[in-house]
């Protein structure tokens, strides 16, 4: 039996272990990825197993979906087509498992993406079964077990809502974000406190925008028991998970995940390399901005997935829309670990200074940082030296000038920044708040720029 974290409640501790023994009544799925994939993250993954599952998929799907039927058996994964969204969402019958689609024990995950266009994915009870391994192992490394008491900071919307049994049962204390003024952070945090949360999960502008209150009201946080912050959907900027890990005075990491395909890194103190992606899980390729060409270690390049183990709908180079700087490091006898040093999160979220250099958003999120009398922000890039700030807070303690100076050195000299104050910065459908937003039609042409 895998052994609970030191220091869990006996209720914690009781939660992890009978989590494990239900497993093994059940024929120990989970504890036998769970070995798997800590065995990968210790050695590192063999090239061979992983085309060896490339090529078991590839054929499955030549043999069992009607897109892939007209391609031999044999076809390597660099000839095959790359998919995005919209591919699959114009083709998504065709690329139904004939064998998996009407399984009853199937899931079908929802994403609204981050332009808000609903998308839907189905796995089968095998792929179920090595994700939730996956994300139990995972969390191990930011610090969080089973049974935990623990939060998920989100707009709790329709698709992944929970029933009160289910809230008991994972020890999950319920949290909205869908406002985040100052009454509802306070009362976030009151929660925090009073219902001893050790485990905090969240959206990087939640997480954020609670840092900034926890500093603009110089709170005690003496009384609260949180062990361990996870930023989750959205790159959480350097400078919020300095001021959150000295707030907390604990660990504060950041997950890569997605609905269609499930947990895939996390970055967690400890990790100088970045994000430890699951390669045991996903083989992942990293392709040039401006070609279908394999980018180089240490440059900026598009990430493409292949599923290694979604049989019901086989995820094969999709091109989900997110950048990163990748580096493998060697562990001897040709094994590997994979390792995103940057993720840049989606394409249209890139920014271009006055003279077209991309720059990283990083840029904007860290300037803003520490600027009195905000709630939230959106920045807009309209045009080729044209960008609009929008600003959710106290105008007459905003200080805009402030603003434009913190942004002209990353933006440049000829940039025309404008500043909008608005009531509140929209929520998407999936409860985010897109905070960074490239509109300008000259980049929307750019094939790196979705």
């Amino acid at each position: 039996m895998i052994r609970a974290k030191k220091g869990m409640a006996p209720g914690e501790s009781l939660r992890w272990y009978g989590f494990w023994l239900l497993d093994w009544i059940k024929g120990g799925a989970v504890r036998k990825y769970f070995d798997q994939i800590e065995r990968a993250d210790r050695m590192g993954v063999s090239p061979e197993e992983v085309q060896e599952k490339i090529k078991r998929l590839i054929e499955h799907a030549t043999r069992t979906t009607t897109f892939y039927k007209d391609f031999p058996s044999d076809t390597p994964l660099e000839a095959l087509p790359l998919m995005d969204k919209n591919k699959y969402r114009e083709e998504y019958e065709a690329h139904l498992s004939s064998v998996y689609k009407d399984a009853g024990d199937n899931r079908i995950m929802y994403t609204s993406g981050s332009t808000g266009t609903p998308f839907s994915m189905i796995q089968d009870r095998n792929k179920i079964n090595h994700n939730t391994a996956a994300g139990i192992y995972l969390s191990t490394i930011g610090g969080y077990y089973i049974g935990m008491r623990w939060t998920f900071i989100r707009r709790w919307v329709r698709q992944v809502n929970k029933g009160k049994l289910e809230f008991l049962k994972e020890n999950m204390v319920f949290i909205d974000s869908a406002v985040l003024d100052e009454e509802a952070i306070s009362n976030i945090l009151a929660i925090l406190k009073k219902k001893r949360v050790k485990y905090v999960m969240g959206y990087a502008s939640s997480l954020s925008a609670i840092s900034r209150y926890i500093d603009e009201h110089e709170m005690d946080m003496s009384g609260f028991r949180v062990q361990t912050i996870l930023s989750t959907s959205e790159a959480l900027a350097d400078r919020s998970r300095d001021r959150l890990r000295a707030q907390f005075g604990c660990p504060v990491g950041s997950w890569y995940s997605n609905e269609e395909n499930g947990n895939i890194g996390i970055a967690a103190d400890g990790l100088q390399e970045g994000y430890y992606i699951d390669s045991e899980s996903y083989y992942i390729e990293l392709l040039k901005l401006d070609s279908d060409e394999p980018a180089e270690d240490g440059e900026v390049g598009r990430i493409v997935i292949t599923d290694l183990y979604n049989y019901a709908f086989p995820i094969l180079r999709y091109d989900n829309g997110d950048l990163a700087v990748a580096h493998r490091q060697d562990m001897g006898d040709g094994r590997y670990r994979l390792f995103f040093k940057e993720v840049y999160g989606r394409r249209s979220d890139m920014i271009y200074d006055s003279e077209g250099r991309l720059i990283s958003p990083y840029c904007i999120t860290n300037g803003m940082w520490g600027v009195g009398g905000i709630n939230q922000w959106r920045f807009i890039q309209t045009g080729i030296m044209e960008y609009t700030m929008e600003l959710s807070g106290d105008e007459q303690v905003i200080d805009t000038a402030d603003v434009l100076k913190r942004l002209t050195p990353y933006l440049g000299q000829q940039a025309k920044v404008s500043i909008k104050f608005v009531d509140e910065i929209p929520v998407l459908r999936s409860g985010k708040r897109k905070y960074i937003e490239n509109r300008c039609p000259a980049y929307a042409e750019k094939k790196f720029s979705v």
